[in-house]
């Protein structure tokens, strides 16, 4: 028996449409078209939507257009106030059998729609996806979306042979058929309407296309946390955007649920438990009283709708666990604990309770959240936690390490030993490896000590890093709760003197930063000097 034929309108041959979508962007938008041109052939024309911007930027595409043929402009007479309405506009704009979305602060990577077109001619599909990585600006580190889901290549007959799809929201990454899209109805929710790809996936989804994805890079996301303007999905700071990330979730849930595919809706309320919670609650603890408040309430009311079968499948899992603390309490409460919890990997601070008749519980004032499971879960997936304190010394600075004993587990697993390792932010390049025995301190506790060479480490921000390793054979990698740390400065044989400041990240890890060199020092202290100055009496905070 033969293999079909792939159909002709699928051939890398065919043409792609490149919707980008803009509003006051200027200063982006150009290298955004440019990169969506540069793609070759494949690209029959690309339509800049511009969102009737006030910058300047119709003009700059004007002129952009001018010179290039297979450029259109569309300029909106009123600006919508979100993506989802531009990029429906260039949906009913295309001309070409395939598109793609592109925003005007990112770019398409060489050779992204040659990958997406070849891989839907070789799994006839309707919807190809690939590689997106998220670039962060000025420094440049580069990290994978989802890489699960794209380490190699795959065709899918229906969504829901792999469930995991649900947790790719973004609508950037793919390959569509423009057919496919007029066919279903598929569009974007219009106006101001935050996460707005979160919808668009869903309704996509909910039309069982068929799915091909592909490892290779084909989306350049460039975050620009520094930005004057942040963009949508950054701007977490006001509750209307929790308020608006809910909404769009649910709608996402109801969408799939509504067309029958119900494994797909599962997966998508597993989905925010195990992403949307635990990121916004790891931010709850620098809210304002006002924030929390709202942000438990809408959380309450949105988890209400869950049922039994939502919870069963792992009910201590970092998220699931966090839902159900959040149900069983009308106030918000233990922030610093759900702050813990809400880290990756997970970290589950004490204190570790029982009922009278010996249960784990959350806390002996919510008997109602067992823990129960975590006796039977395996010990490389129990939120174990290990404290951890940096001593930065002139002769030899130290690491302090104290495991807490979680319901007998660790002892039961015959103890364990941790191999520490120091991780540079920027690079990802490593130092200071080295491995040490947890020794028993007291009934629950077990402690060690690192030497840690800061000459070694040099200028930067490094992350601490941990793998716990039992004498079962069992391994748990774990980053370690922060201990309060001094900036200090000390001397230095190798640089003269380090600045060093170990710190909590927003997730409560240990890190810590070093500035190496007189020159070092100076920088750390004309930014601090700056900082103050902008912060004095009538500056804007």
């Amino acid at each position: 028996m033969h293999p079909e034929p792939p159909d002709p309108a699928l051939t890398p041959a065919s043409r792609v449409t490149v919707v980008v979508i803009g509003y006051n962007d200027r200063a982006h938008v150009a290298d955004a078209v440019r990169s969506a041109l540069a793609q070759g052939p494949a690209v029959a024309e690309v339509i800049a939507v511009d969102d009737c911007s006030t910058d300047g930027s119709d003009g700059l595409l004007a002129r952009l257009a001018a010179g290039e043929p297979r450029l259109r402009v569309v300029r909106r007479s009123a600006n919508s106030g979100g993506c989802g309405t531009p990029r429906n506009t260039g949906i009913d704009a295309a001309t070409a059998p395939y598109m793609m979305f592109l925003d005007s602060d990112d770019v398409l990577p060489p050779g992204a729609v040659d990958a997406l077109l070849t891989a839907a001619a070789e799994g006839r599909a309707e919807v190809a996806g690939g590689l997106c990585v998220r670039r962060e600006l000025p420094s440049g580190r580069e990290q994978p979306w989802q890489p699960g889901l794209y380490a190699a290549p795959a065709v899918l007959a229906r969504p829901a042979r792999r469930p995991r799809l649900v947790h790719d929201t973004l609508c950037v990454n793919k390959l569509y058929r423009t057919g496919f899209l007029r066919k279903h109805g598929i569009r974007f929710p219009e106006g101001r309407f935050l996460y707005e790809d979160f919808v668009f996936t869903a309704r996509v989804l909910a039309a069982n296309p068929r799915v091909a994805l592909v490892p290779d890079r084909v989306y350049v996301w460039q975050v620009r946390r520094s930005a004057a303007r942040p963009s949508l999905s950054l701007d977490r700071e006001h509750i209307g955007n929790w308020a608006a990330r809910v909404e769009a979730c649910a709608l996402a849930y109801a969408v799939l649920l509504g067309a029958g595919q119900k494994e797909l809706a599962r997966a998508a309320r597993a989905k925010f438990l195990d992403h949307e919670l635990r990121m916004y609650a790891r931010e709850l603890p620098l809210r304002d009283a006002h924030y929390r408040r709202a942000w438990w309430a809408r959380t309450r009311e949105h988890l209400a709708d869950y049922d039994a079968a939502d919870w069963e499948p792992d009910p201590t899992a970092p998220g699931r666990l966090l839902g159900r603390v959040v149900l069983a309490s009308a106030e918000p409460r233990d922030l610093p604990r759900l702050r813990e919890l809400a880290a990756r990997p997970a970290r589950l601070l004490p204190p570790y309770a029982r009922t009278p008749g010996g249960t784990p519980v959350w806390s002996p004032d919510l008997p109602q959240v067992s823990l129960a499971p975590l006796l039977t879960r395996p010990v490389s997936a129990l939120p174990l936690t290990v404290d951890a304190g940096l001593r930065a010394r002139a002769r030899a600075s130290l690491l302090r390490l104290r495991l807490h004993e979680l319901y007998g587990r660790v002892a039961g697993a015959g103890g364990c030993v941790a191999d520490v390792e120091w991780r540079a932010r920027e690079d990802d390049r490593t130092r200071g490896r080295t491995t040490v025995p947890f020794t028993p301190s007291g009934a629950d506790t077990w402690a060690a000590r690192v030497p840690v060479d800061l000459a070694e480490l040099g200028s930067g921000t490094w992350d601490l890093r941990l793998t716990l390793r039992f004498a079962d054979g069992a391994r748990r990698e774990v980053t370690a709760h922060a201990l309060p740390g001094r900036r200090r400065a000390v001397p230095s044989a190798v640089h003269g003197v380090l600045l060093v400041q170990p710190y909590a990240t927003h997730s409560g890890a240990l890190a810590v930063r070093v500035a190496a060199g007189p020159r070092g020092v100076l920088r750390v202290a004309r930014a601090r000097l700056n900082r103050l100055l902008d912060c004095g009496p009538g500056r804007r905070r």
